[in-house]
């Protein structure tokens, strides 16, 4: 048993602890779920940490942060400083992908202590002759800690202190050079730390900034009306890098069953020459590490991402976890799935809806061992094709502790993996599925719309503790997902939408080339569902048809990489706008995004009106950059060129959503 028992106390005490360790160190942020849950940056990032160290009476306290990556012994170490109310700051920079940890550790600096009491009783003109012997045996002391130079030195000031020559004393109690040496010999032995090792997990930077395009390489054959091939969509791999995107988001690219196989449209029946769902995975052909044969080959498919490498194309793959009635799996591993009494599969259902193509993996069976080492070997096996990046279908449907296993898990051998969780659901399944390991998060961007869902969505985004875990991906549109803002909106909507997207979230996505077409047609009325979906059947699209916003996609990603201020979501500060004096404009949306280092600031400004032209009166936060309400300074429109000098806080801007709905305005405040 570690534990003894005071007599004159109810509580067993650790043999551990020591009751002369008195600083307190509590409410650190970040820490998620007590330390369970990683802190999220990327490469290079700066994480800042706070702490409520304090100790009783009036001692002065010194306190470290101390930080080391994963599989290290050695603490790398940096100062806190107090920042007032007992609260301290400091920071350190994660490196190379992977994960880290880091904690704190405070103690009383008695050195300090003694020179501030010193100085007060100097201050009233007391006697301080024992104060300086006093010093001196603190002196001494740190020399003993010391070694070379230094304990030669802290050795001489400890004579000095204690000697009679109290002027010569009081010129070394308060030697800058006595300070140093003291702060690099502190006396820790009677140090607090605090009682967790928090973790962080550092990520690749295309886990924070990121321009996603999603597109289905079977609509891409050279000959209309052929099933494309992977060969053959690698004529687009330059248009899509040419609009600025980095990432390529290809649907499922498995073979795709026949059994319950869905026809144009979802019909329930498909006709003979009906492709089906590609989330349909897996027939006689095999399964999820196998490539639907019209596509070409698992070499095809290596030379294609390797030719989207050479043009900066990351590219990224669906998984799915759910198979088709065809899938080996069903065949072989049976017991993977539920049985229902009449002896067929459940297939998967979200009433009214019937998706009898696909079954769903019962994560609750009792072969729920080998079920887990088997999907996690599918993400290895595509890693080994040379992906790093997944949008993974509906994970919230799936076990949490599975996705913490496996996530945690590839991450270990494979840090720069990204994961993208395609989760339209519940807040809370969302923010765990984030906390598990998922990188990025698709998020609710999609059904705000107002200016009062936009603010108060980024508000709760931007601010602790969303920010530290949930990366948000903001996508317009999906093959699943037309709002109806674009079924109604037109030319002028899509273009609001994409800027808002790209602004607002340092992550993006579009499903093209619907999206840069401007598509808008819904299956039925009242139907978030494209007319005709490229889901269910082959596709022929004219990518150069009159009305395309490609030129301003191209734009806004070329802003996007230009500006570090936009490389972020969390740095967002909303601007007041006014229709008249004294009330805000609910049409029109401002909002200054900023670097860490000032240099960089961008003020993006949208009608959030497809239809008619808004004018206000903008007031710009001057005073967080420590500037008076009426400086003068520039703003350059990256959209059109245009640039403006402005006279103060306040100052007029007008949009006409036909000509363009925004500006991304560059703002350059010291002239």
């Amino acid at each position: 048993m570690n534990e003894v028992f005071f007599p004159a106390t109810p509580h067993y005490i650790s043999k551990d602890f020591d009751g002369r360790r008195r600083v307190v160190i509590e409410q650190v942020s970040p820490e998620l779920d007590g330390g369970k849950y990683a802190v999220k940056g990327v490469e290079g990032d700066r994480v800042a940490v706070e702490a409520d160290i304090f100790t009783d009476g009036a001692d002065s306290i010194r306190a470290e942060l101390l930080f080391r990556p994963l599989g290290e012994s050695l603490w790398q170490r940096t100062p806190m400083e107090p920042i007032g109310n007992d609260r301290w700051t400091g920071a350190f920079i994660v490196g190379a992908p992977g994960g880290y940890v880091y904690t704190i550790k405070a103690w009383i600096d008695h050195f300090k202590t003694w020179k501030s009491g010193l100085k007060k009783k100097i201050e009233a003109a007391q006697d301080v002759a024992l104060d300086l012997k006093i010093g001196g045996a603190l002196v001494e002391k740190g020399a003993a800690r010391a070694e070379g130079g230094d304990a030669v030195l802290l050795a001489a000031f400890a004579v000095t202190l204690s000697g009679d020559d109290g002027e010569k004393a009081l010129d070394a109690a308060f030697a800058v050079e006595l300070e140093q040496l003291m702060d690099r010999n502190p006396d820790g032995s009677m140090a607090s730390m605090y009682d967790k090792e928090l973790p962080v997990s550092a990520e690749p930077k295309r886990a924070a900034f990121s321009s996603w395009y999603e597109f289905f390489p079977r609509s891409w054959a050279l000959e209309p009306g052929k099933h494309g091939t992977f060969r053959e969509c690698q004529r687009l791999l330059p248009l899509i890098a040419g609009m600025g995107f980095d990432v390529i988001y290809l649907p499922p690219i498995h073979p795709i069953g026949r059994s319950k196989r869905k026809g144009k449209n979802n019909a329930l029946v498909a006709a003979p020459l009906d492709p089906g769902s590609c989330w349909a995975i897996g027939s006689s052909d095999g399964g999820h590490k196998a490539v639907h044969p019209e596509l070409g080959t698992i070499d095809d498919f290596r030379v294609f991402v390797a030719e989207a490498q050479s043009e900066g194309l990351a590219v990224a793959l669906d998984i799915a976890f759910q198979c088709s009635p065809d899938h080996p799996y069903v065949r072989e591993h049976s017991q993977w799935f539920k049985w229902r009494p009449d002896g067929t599969v459940q297939f998967a259902e979200n009433p009214p809806k019937r998706y009898e193509d696909i079954l769903p993996i019962d994560f609750e069976t009792s072969d729920w061992q080998n079920l887990w080492i088997e999907l996690r070997s599918i993400f290895l096996f595509w890693i080994e094709q040379g992906v790093s990046i997944f949008r993974v279908d509906n994970p919230h449907t799936k076990a949490f502790p599975f996705w913490e296993w496996a996530l945690a898990s590839i991450r270990s051998e494979h840090p720069d993996t990204i994961f993208l969780a395609e989760a339209f659901t519940r807040p809370r399944l969302m923010e765990r599925l984030a906390k598990a390991g998922y990188t990025q998060s698709y998020s609710y961007f999609t059904w705000r719309n107002t200016k009062h869902e936009i603010e108060e969505y980024l508000g709760e985004l931007a601010s602790a503790p969303l920010k530290y875990y949930m990366r948000p991906n903001f996508w317009p549109n999906t093959p699943d997902i037309l709002h109806e803002e674009l079924q109604t909106g037109g030319r002028p909507k899509f273009l609001i939408r994409l800027f808002l997207a790209a602004t607002l979230s340092s992550n993006y996505g579009m499903y093209g080339p619907a999206y840069e077409l401007c598509e808008h047609l819904p299956v039925g009325e009242g139907r978030e569902e494209y007319l005709d979906s490229e889901k269910y059947e082959i596709k022929q699209w004219d990518i150069d048809r009159p009305g395309n916003i490609r030129a301003e996609i191209t734009r806004i990603n070329q802003i996007r990489k230009a500006n570090p201020a936009l490389q972020r979501t969390d740095n967002i500060t909303f601007v007041r706008v006014e229709a008249s004096a004294g009330v805000e404009h609910q049409k029109m949306i401002c909002y200054v995004k900023r670097s860490p280092d000032d240099r960089n600031v961008i003020l993006s400004v949208v009608n959030l009106d497809a239809s008619s032209t808004h004018g206000g009166w903008l007031r710009f936060p001057l005073e967080l950059f420590g500037l008076s309400h009426d400086h003068h300074f520039m703003v350059e429109d990256l959209l059109s060129g245009k640039s403006f000098n402005w006279n103060g806080e306040w100052n007029f801007v007008e949009l006409n959503p036909h000509d363009m709905p925004a500006h991304v305005f560059r703002v350059e405040l010291f002239l």
